[in-house]
């Protein structure tokens, strides 16, 4: 790693400077916005995401990786996606001009256009132990695996508090840093600093920085918080959200939402390579 140790991760209103929360997220790794999703969407996507947890159950989420994947999410975490089917106020998150401002500075250096990895509500239960540190960039290890130090962000991810988020009820830890260090490694046991949340605020962070989700100390009380990322338009995303949304069912959403969700193939613009996630040997979103 390089730089100085941090001792909290910096936090920024999300109507800063653009260019303030560039640079600590492109330093540390991870940086804070608060306020980043209006009141009004987060209290909406926090009552669908209740109703919709009722009907899970704690520990069933695999990450398509069977027992090892149901020890890395947790025996008494709840996880779905699918929150577009739950909700229209999904929608306007995939809108929020801040964080689409974010992910363009992040990403568009390293691709012509990005999509959704995947949206996943994620409450931790009481008496859950921490998860292992990890890299969400280790979904495409095979790449990384080749390109480390020198591989270009892929992905960026959004943790975010549809409640209180604190260190006691299992906020997200994060070891700063940690996406530049010499030596790549598939899990990490370094320092960890947690991201404490209000609701609407947004831990934004690096594909390739160290992170997981804390332990819940509590006996009676569920961490609340949500997960939104996107990954360049030339990678596999993690879910595959366009069987949930087939072509024709958002023809009244955004263009920004239809591409993030699928409903757009990938041009790499003035990049090498050629189309890509087409149909019929044309662009889906060819006339």
């Amino acid at each position: 790693m390089t730089g100085s140790p941090v001792a909290a991760l910096r936090r920024r209103p999300a109507d800063g400077p653009l260019d303030e929360q560039l640079e600590i997220l492109e330093r540390d790794g991870a940086v804070v916005i608060e306020g980043l999703f209006a009141t009004e969407t987060i209290a909406e996507i926090r009552r669908a995401a209740d109703a919709a947890a009722a009907g899970v159950e704690p520990g069933s989420a695999t990450q398509g990786m069977g027992a090892a994947g149901k020890a890395f999410v947790g025996a008494n975490t709840i996880r779905f996606s699918g929150l577009g089917l739950l909700t229209p106020a999904f929608f306007d998150m995939l809108d929020n001009e801040r964080y689409a401002a974010l992910a363009d500075a992040f990403l568009l250096p390293n691709c012509g256009s990005y999509w959704l990895n995947t949206a996943q509500v994620m409450y931790i239960g009481p008496g859950e132990q921490a998860q292992e540190l990890h890299r969400d960039a280790d979904n495409w290890w095979e790449f990384i695996g080749r390109t480390w130090p020198d591989t270009p962000e892929v992905t960026i991810s959004a943790m975010i508090g549809l409640d209180e988020v604190t260190e006691e009820l299992g906020a997200t830890r994060v070891v700063p840093g940690s996406h530049r260090s010499p030596e790549l490694s598939y899990r990490s046991a370094g320092d960890s600093i947690p991201a404490e949340l209000g609701p609407g605020d947004a831990l934004v962070y690096s594909g390739h920085v160290f992170h997981g989700g804390g332990a819940n100390r509590t006996v009676d009380r569920w961490r609340r918080a949500m997960h939104l990322s996107f990954v360049a338009g030339w990678l596999t995303p993690e879910e595959a959200i366009v069987l949930d949304h087939p072509l024709g069912s958002l023809d009244d959403r955004s263009p920004r939402v239809r591409r993030l969700l699928g409903h757009g193939s990938y041009y790499p613009g003035a990049r090498r390579g050629g189309g890509l996630w087409l149909r019929q040997v044309r662009g889906i979103d060819e006339d």
